[in-house]
């Protein structure tokens, strides 16, 4: 569902398909969120949590927050009036970088794979999850909310703020994890 978002919002500036590919584009991306939420829930409640899952699940995340990110900065993509600031696109796909790199270390490190998330990590996939439909949203929901592009500065800043402490937390989780492996393994 990726593509056809990512083909959608390619299109939200054109002048006489755009504001329809907006809203194709809200409605994919919606679905996409929610499914994933309901996928997991699913997932746990039925025990049927698997290596694999647990690792495609926050990959399909990434690639959905770091393009619906990329878009929104771009001029093609951007959605007029409601402009994510560069700094927070940094920030957010910054720590997935991080993040992969470090995976990628720990596991040429320790020969395993180590997938542990953590709630914050949580809490910052929700809130960049939250922040790209607020965007999207915003011409129709600042039309009803007068301070409604306060709110999303409120919380693409939030975003970016999890994201920094997340990755943190992820790598002092790392660091021990690498600790640990070589307490037992010598």
């Amino acid at each position: 569902m990726i593509v056809p978002f990512v083909s959608c919002m390619l299109k939200v500036n054109n002048p006489d398909i755009g504001n329809a590919m907006r809203h194709i584009a809200i409605f994919i991306f919606l679905f996409m969120a929610v499914s994933d939420a309901v996928d997991g829930y699913m997932a746990r409640r039925n025990r049927q949590i698997t290596r694999l899952g647990a690792f495609l699940d926050p990959t399909a995340d990434k690639l959905l927050i770091t393009s619906a990110c990329l878009l929104l900065i771009s001029q093609r993509g951007r959605i007029g009036g409601f402009p994510l600031p560069s700094t927070v696109v940094v920030l957010i796909i910054g720590k997935d970088v991080i993040l992969t790199i470090g995976f990628v270390i720990l596991y040429f490190m320790t020969s395993k794979i180590y997938a542990a998330p953590v709630f914050v990590g949580k809490v910052a996939t929700t809130l960049q999850l939250s922040m790209v439909a607020g965007i999207l949203l915003g011409p129709e929901f600042s039309s009803i909310l007068p301070g409604w592009i306060w709110f999303l500065r409120v919380l693409w800043w939030s975003a970016a703020g999890t994201a920094v402490l997340a990755i943190l937390i992820y790598i002092r989780n790392g660091i021990r994890y690498i600790e640990e492996y070589e307490l037992t393994n010598m």
